[in-house]
């Protein structure tokens, strides 16, 4: 797959390529805004369909949708091919249009027992003792054959089990009320970033992603990522998420002709900023194990410091455009990246990659064995298909044309742990107002007068003359208990 022409004194010497064979050993795309990154990934996406390779990819500028739409030769394209000596042919690419709030693509849905605790409490941002909390209520959902598919059926667990704390306490531990509330407030915010869209069916079927048109060629899957990247915890959790689905549903394949399906994680570090070890931890493991499954996983970032080095370390295949100096940690950030390539004696990569020009960039790509190439300052190629956005009625037409319109665009509510707790709360309801006799009955009765009208007829002297003592000492005790429920609700606030 052809990414650019090595260049010495400014003239083509040698083409320089990706492997199919090698594409799911993971990559880097990274440098300065500006740079090129964007054309970069295009490129490779391009590359890859035409394979018969899947893609996906988030798009966060919204420049990307331009997969769809044919190029336009523009005249800097046009000059790049020809300078490189390869021919310039228009084309458009097989796309199918994604949207977490359905905006812009079909909705894109995970139920919160796909998500599972770990990944929602990263999500949520809980420190351990609410993720121990949130591990207890996912357990208790699963015993008692609850399903959790949206936050509404979350929030009904969590109450049930702050409830019902003293009865769990014995097999899970404490449930201090204090946590649940925080995780309570924690998903107000979420829901507030839109991810009561998110949550709910029908879910993704991951599978949806590796398809083919008629011509063999994979389906490009854009991300609309333009609203998602106010929420980026929620852009980080979900594309987290996906990864996890495809390395628990893909079965192992070893190494293939070509890769089944390519991610392009735009903005990677907002993967990594602030991550747990623990996280961090169960990224690299699906980094280094979901190439046996046939995926390849590509990182597009601005510094290559914002990827860990335990992560850096498996991406194979690198294009470095320009990194600007001005600052101790620029300088570090150029050192690293010129430090990871394999040297090349004719080069100088620190002072190259401060020295590229737009379009230009560093390039090391894995060869027949496996082994990092020498490094090459390479002009990259141009892509065929539009570079740039495109118009709502343009996207509409692709969305027409898609075989997803009537699969995820209507959301389904079907009978999960809100509803099952919700009948359970009514059923226990109705058997309380049946036990009208006895000692309950009486106290029922004589409660009832208190609060409300009650049942005179009904109530025997001893009755009476108990509600007329109640209603004494509810008087004067009223305004005390006031105050203590104030100060409760606001203490609650302040946590």
């Amino acid at each position: 797959m052809l990414v650019g022409a090595s260049v010495a004194d400014r003239k083509p010497h040698a083409y320089r390529y990706l492997l199919l064979a090698l594409g799911n050993r993971h990559g880097l795309i990274a440098g300065a805004t500006g740079g090129g990154k964007t054309v970069s990934l295009q490129l490779l996406a391009e590359g890859f369909s035409n394979a018969g390779t899947c893609v996906f990819l988030a798009d966060v500028k919204g420049d990307l949708a331009g997969l769809s739409q044919p190029g336009e030769g523009k005249s800097a394209f046009v000059a790049r091919a020809k300078e490189i000596g390869v021919a310039y042919e228009p084309d458009r690419f097989p796309v199918a249009f994604w949207d977490v709030f359905g905006e812009q693509g079909h909705p894109v849905r995970a139920s919160i027992s796909e998500m599972g605790p770990l990944l929602l409490s990263r999500l949520l941002d809980l420190n351990d003792v609410q993720e121990g909390v949130l591990n207890v209520v996912f357990r208790v959902a699963d015993e008692q054959g609850m399903l959790l598919l949206d936050l509404k059926d979350l929030r009904a667990m969590l109450a049930h089990v702050a409830e019902n704390a003293a009865v769990y306490k014995q097999k899970y531990g404490n449930v201090a009320p204090a946590s649940v509330g925080a995780i309570q407030r924690q998903l107000l915010v979420l829901e507030t970033q839109g991810g009561d869209q998110f949550f709910g069916e029908p879910a993704l079927d991951i599978m949806d992603f590796l398809r083919v048109d008629r011509d063999g060629r994979g389906v490009i899957n854009i991300l609309a990522a333009d609203k998602l990247m106010r929420a980026p915890r929620l852009y980080a959790t979900f594309l987290l998420w996906m990864l996890s689905e495809l390395f628990e549903t893909l079965p192992e394949v070893g190494d293939l002709d070509k890769p089944k399906l390519v991610f392009f994680f735009d903005e990677a570090h907002l993967l990594f900023t602030d991550a747990p070890k623990a996280l961090l931890s169960a990224i690299e493991q699906v980094v280094r194990l979901i190439r046996s499954k046939g995926v390849g996983v590509y990182f597009i970032t601005q510094n290559p410091l914002d990827v860990p080095d335990t992560v850096l370390g498996q991406l194979g295949n690198r294009i470095q455009h320009v990194l600007r100096a001005f600052t101790p940690r620029d300088q570090k950030a150029v050192r690293a990246a010129a430090e990871t390539f394999r040297d090349n004696r004719a080069i100088e990569e620190a002072e190259a990659i401060m020295q590229l020009g737009v379009g230009e960039a560093l390039v090391s790509m894995l060869d027949a064995k496996g082994a990092p190439e020498v490094v090459e300052r390479a002009l990259i190629a141009p892509p065929s298909a539009r570079v740039g956005p495109i118009s709502p009625q343009e996207r509409k037409a692709v969305l027409a044309a898609s075989v997803f319109g009537g699969k995820y665009d209507t959301m389904v509510d079907r009978e999960s742990a809100f509803e099952m707790l919700q009948a359970r709360a009514v059923k226990g309801g109705e058997a309380e107002s049946g036990a009208g006799g006895g000692l309950l009955g009486a106290l029922g009765r004589i409660l009832g007068g208190v609060f409300g009208k009650g049942d005179k007829k009904r109530m025997s002297p001893a009755e009476l003359a108990a509600r007329a003592a109640i209603q004494s000492a509810a008087r004067s005790a009223g305004t005390q208990i006031a105050r203590q429920i104030l100060r409760g609700v606001l203490g609650g606030m302040s946590k």
